[in-house]
């Protein structure tokens, strides 16, 4: 729907999507970067902020003893929705906060291999 121009169509989608479950973090962030892009960063944060919460409850409940890749297609959303989280935060003036994500996936992948630490250094500029 989103290639053929269907933003209206895909955003009830997603969210009939969520309906039926409610921890799918690819839809929660679609749904925040369609929100972004309508420059909406509260709604995105929220949406970047559950998907960020729920990947974040999953890697707990495994206790990872190594990092987790972004490398690897599955992890990648999660670490999408914590970039698209950071870049909210920053947006609504939540420095403090968008650092303290920055850090916790710093630990789930040391290679920061979305920029988080640069994206944090330019404002989310």
């Amino acid at each position: 729907m989103l290639a053929a121009g269907e933003v209206d169509v895909a955003t009830d989608e997603l969210r009939w999507l969520l309906n039926g479950c409610a921890c799918f973090i690819n839809a929660h962030k679609m749904l925040g970067e369609l929100a972004a892009a309508e420059n909406d960063f509260e709604l995105a944060r929220a949406h970047f902020g559950h998907a960020y919460q729920e990947g974040l409850k999953a890697v707990r409940r495994v206790k990872l003893d190594q990092p987790l890749s972004y490398e690897i297609e599955a992890n990648r959303p999660f670490f999408e929705a914590a970039k698209g989280l950071v870049y909210c935060l920053l947006k609504l003036d939540r420095k403090k906060l968008a650092r303290e994500i920055v850090g916790q996936m710093i630990k789930c992948d040391p290679t920061d291999p979305l920029g988080l630490r640069q994206l944090v250094a330019d404002g989310g500029n």
